[in-house]
């Protein structure tokens, strides 16, 4: 079995006035919902089992998908009463997945290039999670040690350094243009000769259902990379760098007409 969680239970407000009056997983490019052109994807490439979170607009999703040929494939994560964020969406959806096998977790209006067979090979059995990463510049860097196991997270913005590490946490720490994590010299905590490296989240992962006991000590509405920042010293959360990397957000109006032209390039 290949299973995969489409995140759909977003607002879209970014997608105003589509938005409005639908859900922004049925909202069309090039004619086909993107809901419909995640789904097709995937099981293009082997995936048979789908969970969705709904919200905005839960109902006509549900209608929508109880229309097409994959129906049964689909079962439904019902976030009516609360927006979950993407880590509490995870934990309320677990009894959803049926066994150990890794999930695949997308954003329905995400749209890629990755080969998932690919992604799904690069999944080692002794890992938890594989954060597909790439080197792009951006404002908020998931850090690797040499081995891209997950070790931290840095806002170049505010300087803010979330890590489970002490060392890490209480370094002052700068990105240089290669993507390396540079501390500073009085930064007596950070180890002599520890390399790490900075890298762009995509978005896109592969989870493993180990994870789900993690998560009974959080709250019901949380985000996944402050989960996987929580538990990243005790679990194998490692980074999988895609050199060629395309991800397209359709999050807002003026993006749909570049995401066809993006999908006739696919």
């Amino acid at each position: 079995m290949r299973q995969a969680m489409i995140l759909a239970a977003g607002l879209g407000t970014r997608l105003k006035p589509l938005t409005d009056t639908m859900p922004k997983a049925l909202v069309p490019v090039g004619g086909t919902p993107l809901l419909d052109l995640n789904i097709r994807r995937l099981m293009a490439q082997g995936y048979d089992r789908f969970v969705v979170n709904v919200h905005h607009f839960a109902q006509q999703i549900v209608d929508y998908v109880g229309q097409q040929d994959y129906a049964p494939l689909v079962s439904f994560s019902d976030e009516t009463a609360q927006l979950l964020e993407t880590g509490g969406a995870l934990k309320k959806a677990a009894p959803l997945f049926r066994d150990d096998e890794p999930l695949l977790i997308h954003n329905v209006d995400i749209l890629d290039n990755v080969d998932y067979q690919w992604l799904r090979n690069q999944h080692e059995a002794d890992e938890d999670a594989v954060l597909l990463v790439s080197r792009r510049k951006t404002k908020r860097y998931l850090l690797f040690d040499s081995g891209m196991r997950l070790m931290g997270w840095k806002n170049i913005e505010t300087g803010e350094v979330k890590s489970p590490f002490p060392w890490l946490r209480e370094s002052a720490l700068t990105i240089d243009d290669d993507l390396k994590v540079v501390a500073d010299a009085n930064s007596s905590l950070f180890p002599l000769h520890s390399t790490l490296h900075a890298f762009a989240f995509s978005g896109i992962h592969s989870f493993s259902p180990r994870l789900f006991p993690l998560m009974e000590r959080f709250p019901d509405r949380f985000g996944i990379v402050d989960f996987y920042l929580s538990v990243c010293h005790r679990s194998r959360i490692v980074g999988l760098p895609k050199d060629d990397l395309r991800v397209l957000d359709v999050g807002k109006l003026d993006s749909l007409a570049e995401a066809e032209a993006f999908l006739s390039e696919l």
